[in-house]
Parts: C-alpha cells; sequence; structure tokens
C-alpha cells in the first residue's frame, strides 16, 4: 500500500490506542493477582478498553458533482491498489452517500439500502440494526474485476414518475433546478439506493479510519441524517471544488446550510480545490499559472470565511495517476501530498485530544479508588501495630481492656454500617428519581405525542408549536435531571465528610459529572430543526408527510440516542460516586474483625505479641509494595496518555 503521510500518522494513532490498551490490561491483570479487583472496576476497565477498540476516525467528502470527489478518495487512500476503487469518470458517478469501513465480524462486502426505505419511518441509524433490509453483494478483495463490479452499484439509477420521486424527498416542485432533472419522457433518475457501506478490509480502514462520500446537494438535503449526525460529527470533512469554476451558488449553499455556520464545529473543516491541471497551460509561464490559482484561491477563502491555508489546491487525477505510476516530479506538481499533510496534521491530533480528554479522567480516578483501598488497609495495619506494641510489657487486664476497646470500636461501626444502609436506601430513591427525569418509556411517548400532533396539523403553525413543545419539554427534563445530579453529589460529599470523622474513612470528592453535554447536543439537534424547518417557506416548500415521516423521525432517533447515551453515564457515575464508600466500608469491616481476632488470640494466649507484629510488619511492606507499583502502574498510563508520537513533524 502507499507509505503516505496520512497513514504514517494513523499507524502511530493506532500504536498510541495500544499502549494505553496494554497498559489498562496490565492493571485488570494486577488488581486480580492482588485481589483488589471486584465487579465495578473490572467493568470500568473493560469500557475503556472497548472504547479504544471500537475508535472511529470519521472523514466525509462533500461535492456537488463532477468535482472529482470519488477520484480525490482514490488518489488518498486507494492509489496501492494500481486501479481506482471508487467508480469515476465524467458525469455523476456516487450516487448515493457510501461509507466505507471496516469491520472484522462481517464478509468483504457492499451492502445497499434501497431508495424505497425513504418512505418509511426509519432512519439509517436504526436501519443498521436491520440486516435484512439491506441487498448485499460480496466481493473479492484481491480480485480488481470482482471489486470494480462490485462497486457499480453504488452508481446505479432508474428512471421514476415526477410523483415517486417527491415521494422520496428526491424532487421539489418549488425548486426550478429540479424541474430542469425531468426527461422528454415525463421520468427522472433517481439513484437505486438510499446509501451503501463498504467493507473493505484497507489497512487505515482496519485501524478504524470511516470514510463518508456524499453526493450533492440533492442527496444531502434528502437524507436529513447526513446534516443531523454524520457531517457534523465527522472528524473531518472535505469540501471539493473545481478549480475551474470556482465556487458555484450551489455549492454556497451545500457550504452554508451543511458544513459551515456556528453549529457546525469548525475544526477539521477544509475546502480542497481540484482540477488545478486545468489551469496548467504550455503558453503561459509558471508564475503566470500560479498567479491565476492564488487568485482563484483567495477569492475561494473570502466567499468560503475560512483561513487561507484550510484551502488547499490539487489535482487528484494527476496525484493518483503518478501514484501509480511512480512519477515524483508529477505528483509534487498536483500538490496530492501537501493535501495530505494538511489533513493528517489537523485530523490526527485533534482525535488523539478527544480520545485522551474521555480516556484520561476514567484511568485517574480507577486508580485512585484503589490506591484508597490500599491506603485504607496500610492504615488499618499500622494502628494495629500500634495497639499491639501498646500491649507489649502489659498485663492481662490491660490487654482485657484493649479487647473491650476494640469489640466497642465493631460496635460503633455496626452503628455506622445501619446509617450507612439508610444512606444507601436514600441513594437509591435519589437515583430512581434521577433516572425518572431521564426515563425511555416517557420520551418515546413524547416522541409519539409529537408525531401524532405533526400527522393531525392542518397548518405550518400548529406543526412549529409542536416542535417547539417537543423540544422544550425534553431540555426542561434534562435541566431537572442536572439539578438532581447536584443534590446528589452534595449528599455523598457530606456522608464522606460525616464517615471520615466518625470512623477514619478516607474522604473522596465524588467525580464531576452533569448532563449538560447532552443538552448541548438536544440544542444543537434543535438548531438544525430551526435552520432548516422552522421558517414559514420551509414548513411551505416540504410537504408535511415528508417531513414527519423523514425528518422527524431521523430527529427522534438522534434525541433517543442522545437520551440513552445520557442514561448510561449516569448509571455508571451513580456506580463511580458509591463505589469507592461501599469498598472503603467493606474494608474497613474486615480489618475490624482482623483487629478483633488478633487481640483475641493474644489474650487467649494462642500467639505472642512479637509473633502477631511480626506478621503486621510483613502486611505492612506488603501493602507498600503494592503502592509502588500502583505508582508505576500510573506512571505507565500517564506517559502513555501524553505521548505525542503521532503528532510529531516527520519528514
Amino acid at each position: 500500500m502507499e507509505n503516505n503521510r496520512l497513514a504514517q500518522q494513523f499507524d502511530l494513532y493506532t500504536r498510541w490506542r495500544q499502549s494505553i490498551a496494554d497498559v489498562l490490561g496490565e492493571y485488570r491483570r494486577w488488581l486480580a493477582d492482588k485481589q483488589l479487583s471486584d465487579v465495578q472496576i473490572e467493568e470500568r476497565i473493560q469500557q475503556q478498553l472497548n472504547r479504544l477498540r471500537e475508535d472511529k476516525l470519521n472523514v466525509a467528502f462533500v461535492a456537488e458533482f463532477s468535482r472529482g470527489k470519488s477520484e480525490l478518495i482514490n488518489a488518498i487512500f486507494f492509489s496501492g491498489y494500481g486501479h481506482r476503487l471508487l467508480p469515476s469518470g465524467a458525469g455523476r458517478t456516487t450516487m448515493c452517500p457510501t461509507e466505507l469501513r471496516y469491520d472484522n465480524g462481517k464478509p468483504v462486502s457492499l451492502s445497499l439500502l434501497p431508495i424505497e426505505t425513504s418512505t418509511h419511518q426509519i432512519s439509517i441509524t436504526e436501519y443498521r440494526r436491520t440486516p435484512q433490509a439491506w441487498s448485499v453483494v460480496e466481493f473479492d478483495a484481491h480480485s480488481r474485476e470482482s471489486m470494480v463490479e462490485a462497486f457499480k452499484e453504488v452508481s446505479r439509477t432508474r428512471r421514476v414518475t415526477v410523483e415517486e420521486a417527491q415521494s422520496l424527498g428526491l424532487y421539489h416542485p418549488e425548486q426550478p433546478d429540479d424541474a430542469m432533472l425531468i426527461g422528454q419522457d415525463g421520468l427522472l433518475e433517481i439513484p437505486c439506493w438510499r446509501y451503501a457501506v463498504i467493507n473493505f478490509p484497507h489497512p487505515l480502514l482496519k485501524q478504524g479510519l470511516v470514510i463518508l462520500d456524499t453526493p450533492g446537494l440533492n442527496a444531502i438535503g434528502a437524507e436529513p441524517e447526513l446534516t443531523m449526525s454524520m457531517l457534523p460529527n465527522a472528524h473531518a470533512v472535505l469540501f471539493i471544488l473545481g478549480a475551474d469554476t470556482g465556487v458555484t451558488k450551489s455549492e454556497m449553499e451545500v457550504w452554508r446550510r451543511y458544513i459551515s455556520g456556528a453549529r457546525w464545529k469548525q475544526k477539521g473543516r477544509m475546502a480542497v480545490l481540484n482540477k488545478i491541471d486545468g489551469l496548467w497551460d504550455p503558453l503561459k509561464t509558471d508564475d503566470e499559472v500560479e498567479t491565476e490559482l492564488y487568485r482563484q484561491l483567495q477569492n475561494t477563502a473570502e466567499l468560503l470565511g475560512l483561513p487561507r491555508d484550510q484551502i488547499l489546491p490539487t489535482s487528484a487525477q494527476k496525484g493518483l495517476l503518478a501514484k501509480v505510476k511512480g512519477d515524483q516530479v508529477l505528483l509534487q506538481k498536483s500538490r496530492l501530498l501537501q493535501l495530505e499533510r494538511n489533513l493528517s496534521d489537523e485530523l490526527i491530533p485533534a482525535k488523539q485530544e478527544i480520545v485522551r480528554e474521555s480516556i484520561q479522567g476514567e484511568i485517574e480516578d480507577m486508580m485512585q479508588q484503589t490506591r484508597i483501598t490500599l491506603e485504607t488497609r496500610l492504615q488499618s495495619v499500622l494502628d494495629q501495630t500500634d495497639e499491639l506494641r501498646c500491649l507489649q510489657g502489659k498485663n492481662e487486664d490491660v490487654i482485657a481492656q484493649m479487647m473491650r476497646k476494640v469489640k466497642q470500636d465493631k460496635v460503633n461501626f455496626e452503628v455506622g454500617l445501619q446509617r450507612y444502609q439508610a444512606l444507601r436506601s436514600v441513594f437509591s430513591v435519589q437515583s430512581n428519581q434521577l433516572f425518572h427525569h431521564l426515563g425511555m418509556p416517557a420520551l418515546k411517548t413524547k416522541v409519539r405525542e409529537t408525531r401524532d400532533t405533526m400527522m393531525k396539523a392542518a397548518f405550518t403553525k400548529t406543526m412549529r408549536q409542536a416542535m417547539d413543545d417537543f423540544f422544550s419539554d425534553l431540555k426542561r427534563r434534562m435541566m431537572d435531571a442536572d439539578v438532581h445530579v447536584l443534590e446528589i453529589k452534595k449528599m455523598m460529599e457530606a456522608m464522606y465528610e460525616k464517615f471520615s470523622k466518625e470512623h477514619g474513612l478516607l474522604q473522596k470528592t465524588p467525580p464531576p459529572f452533569s448532563t449538560s453535554r447532552y443538552l448541548k447536543a438536544l440544542n444543537k439537534l434543535e438548531t438544525i430543526y430551526r435552520d432548516q424547518f422552522n421558517t414559514t417557506f420551509n414548513m411551505i416548500a416540504h410537504e408535511k408527510l415528508t417531513l414527519t415521516s423523514k425528518f422527524f423521525e431521523t430527529l427522534a432517533s438522534h434525541v433517543i440516542l442522545e437520551y440513552e447515551a445520557a442514561n448510561r453515564d449516569t448509571e455508571s457515575w451513580l456506580k463511580a460516586v458509591i463505589a469507592p464508600m461501599e469498598s472503603q466500608m467493606r474494608e474497613h469491616h474486615v480489618q475490624l474483625k482482623r483487629r478483633v481476632e488478633s487481640i483475641k488470640r493474644i489474650y487467649q494466649a494462642t500467639d505472642t505479641l512479637e509473633e502477631r507484629i511480626a506478621d503486621l510488619e510483613q502486611v505492612e511492606l506488603s501493602i507498600r509494595q503494592q503502592l509502588a507499583e500502583l505508582d508505576q502502574l500510573n506512571g505507565k498510563a500517564m506517559f502513555a496518555l501524553a505521548h505525542e508520537e503521532v503528532i510529531v513533524q516527520a519528514a
């Protein structure tokens, strides 16, 4: 395969993820060996390992037809095959959104979702869970003919009536450009497929790269899921323009509505000025050609509102040819290598930082919890050793008095244990109230009620009110949940402080948590709804049936996904809040029993003081050794997380 900069950086990024997974695996084995593991921490480690293993890097390519988008994908990622992997040529080649990825659990294949599914109230995300809805074409990844033949499917079209195209959301009578698509026979050409997924064992795809090939304005507008999640959540979006055409009116609309704007993150958004070979002119000097290209780049940057260095000129066709032929001069002239450099330098470090931020806090918290357990054990052993040393040279009465004191400590702890059980009950009630605000049944009921209201609505105002009420209710519930999170946090802080004073437990601040990130996601979805549909023009321009059955269903499915994520993360946080106290109470109880047993055996003369003190000193050494080993593991984890090899500016 080609050894380009993106491939090199991605390989380093994959090795970085693996280094963190290796440390987590070592930590898990160490916990088991030292009998420090429990179900809760095992679950948390597995969650982080799954996150690292399933991590994806999403790159979307967006362009109007005939801008060389598929050729650019071939040039950057697939030139090592010596031929075009994706169909590329004059006219429209990619007719439906096409996703390239690799899932080891599935056959090498092309999965195709029929365009007819657009009329159903089911999003692409939901269809992913319904394998029988897809047509599957398996192919041989080692056969050029097999791959080329299979990938032709993404270009397949059929001719339909205006009414059918309209019902599929692919024709809008009020748009003049759409009227021009009608042929002399009164029919329109539409794609056969709504969405395509190519499961292909390319090295980068196997490492977690996901490529989204998105056809023009009509295809984006007809599939709300692209605008709601796929494009906004992509780690990089490359908007491909033609150097010969500049930025057209329809491209400005694509940029403004679907890629730029306040609701999108601006990092990773780049424009590619393709087909610069069209400016190469043997009758002009190199300086004249460069001046013309510079002017085009400046104009593009001004129109799109992007910094000049985020407008990248290239010739995908010449770059692909140069790579296949091994022509270094042509490769440099195509400027493809510079595009790859910019993409990798922008994309990989940003993605690395996202993963680092999401995992570092979890690792630190887990290791801190283990440290608390060990320090609790150590303190108990030191206290026992001090008690026994105080008994050296004392008579039986003093030992009996110590026995009574330890037993009283045990009684006091049992009272504290009852208080803890009461706290556990209150915590359970509070948790249930928190989940009531985030309840999935209530959410699904609200979705159903809103859908029914919109379907029955006779006027635009009623539909708008239904959507406004929908989001208002969702956000209120999320804010109520956040208030409840704060109440639980304050209650647990107070209880940690109380148990610290009364029983010597190490005080621990509950980990931070807020539902604000989900509220932010809801606000983003609401912005999409308002931008695209909450105006009189758009409400009239889109049929009510299309709006309710497609846009709303897609929007609702993403709201449900956000609520499911909020429920999962809330459950994890609640476990993290109560687990240290449970662990310390359990450990304290075990150590108290050992203290009672130790003094009892001395009192009954079955052990000598010296023997017992020597045993405790060995236990102390063992615990200190475990703390040192934990420090080493923590150091390894922090070094792996901070390692910046991925973003070293390699030649």
